[in-house]
């Protein structure tokens, strides 16, 4: 869910093991919302959204795990999810410097067991045929997840 470390590498154990734990609170409270959630989620311009969430009216929210200042400011791929869903969301630690989330953005504060909705950000509806693409890719995205945990060959035949 980090994409490099500060120093332009792969992420520290400590990074993913932030970003992994801030992941299972946000994806709680976003069930307590009414959304169902996919991590990892990838995007049709080749990006992965590290959160893709699906609300039953069909609304689709991104958020972006970081884990630390310096994740966020190693970081500028954000800009590139904010076309596949109605919302774009920041989640981040409890300590971390609020105001260098842009105003735009939305902003979650989020912890191991749970996470609180600070701000909405500014919504943009998706056009309808992309809305489509997005949730048709996200039902499918599932489901092989899903059918992975029965069959861990599922869909492998071809490599």
């Amino acid at each position: 869910m980090t994409s490099e470390s500060a120093f332009g590498g792969e992420p520290s154990f400590t990074e993913t093991l932030t970003a992994a734990l801030l992941a299972r609170g946000v994806c709680r409270a976003l069930e307590q919302l009414g959304y169902a959630s996919l991590l990892e989620f990838p995007l049709a311009n080749g990006r992965r959204a590290d959160i893709l969430s699906l609300r039953r009216g069909g609304e689709l929210a991104i958020i972006e795990i970081k884990s630390s200042v310096a994740d966020f400011r190693a970081d500028r791929k954000w800009a590139e999810y904010r076309d596949f869903a109605d919302r774009f969301y920041f989640a981040v630690p409890n300590n971390f410097p609020a105001a260098l989330i842009p105003d735009e953005c939305g902003l979650i504060v989020a912890d191991a067991f749970s996470a609180s909705l600070i701000r909405d950000g500014d919504a943009s509806a998706l056009a309808p045929g992309r809305r489509r693409a997005v949730t048709l890719r996200f039902a499918l995205t599932a489901a092989a997840r899903l059918r992975r945990h029965v069959d861990p060959q599922a869909g492998l035949a071809g490599l």
